[in-house]
């Protein structure tokens, strides 16, 4: 079964962020034998003086593949870790559902969370409705509101960018598009315009390739590179993948 886990607000001002906490949950969990780590996906929610948050209010999504007999030891892993690696004063929340049950619902509460400023109850009466785990675990819990936007953002399957995919980010230089697709988790390769190159192009990533999450794949963004200097093809600037 996938299983989606929202994370947010782990960190405060000093501290690495909750990606950098993300991808260390989903290390802890593959090396516990509780799940496989599919993707995790960061996701923008809005920025107002009117939310605490410590730097970006961006949350994020863990999808990853369990066995229904693993759930409930999944959970208490999760809360365990966020418990003892969240940094002083965050107020950590954790959302954690089968992926097939994140309906047009809760979707539509992690839109909101982009443009408008959400109240915590709404989330848990939320949460309740849906019969869904979602819990504040450190100081005042107020992560729960991002936590619960991630895992709808994520369902959406066209809302943010990958932080961590299998083999991502040790790969640096350049590669065929064909080898991208066969040894890392990135799904498709293609301009902003939808244009694939083919297999046998070489495709140079740079120093910060993040695919985006788009049709429910997670897509590499390249453009041609007109004198070939480094490569047929390159991922396109670090501002403009910024910008998912």
């Amino acid at each position: 079964m996938r299983v989606l886990i929202g994370i947010d607000d782990t960190d405060n001002l000093e501290s690495r962020g909750t990606g950098y906490r993300a991808r260390r949950l989903g290390a802890w969990l593959m090396a516990s034998g509780l799940a496989r780590l599919k993707g995790i996906t960061r996701h923008q929610l809005l920025v107002d003086a009117a939310i605490p948050y410590t730097s970006h209010n961006s949350s994020a999504c863990l999808q990853v593949i369990t066995e229904s007999r693993l759930v409930d030891e999944l959970v208490r892993s999760c809360r365990d870790y966020l418990r003892r690696e969240s940094a002083a004063g965050a107020d950590a929340g954790l959302c954690l559902v089968q992926e097939d049950r994140v309906g047009p619902i809760l979707q539509d509460f992690g839109r909101q969370a982009q443009t408008r400023v959400l109240d915590r109850s709404a989330a848990l009466q939320l949460a309740e409705d849906e019969e869904i785990l979602l819990e504040g675990l450190t100081g005042d819990g107020g992560g729960i509101i991002g936590a619960l936007a991630a895992v709808g953002l994520r369902a959406t399957g066209n809302d943010g960018r990958f932080i961590w995919l299998p083999r991502l980010r040790e790969l640096q230089g350049v590669y065929t598009a064909g080898q991208l697709l066969s040894t890392t988790g990135i799904e498709e390769i293609a301009t902003l315009h939808g244009i694939r190159p083919p297999d046998t192009a070489r495709i140079d990533l740079g120093s910060w390739a993040r695919p985006i999450l788009r049709g429910g794949k997670a897509v590499l963004l390249v453009e041609e590179v007109e004198d070939d200097a480094a490569g047929e093809w390159r991922v396109v600037p670090k501002e403009v993948i910024k910008q998912y």
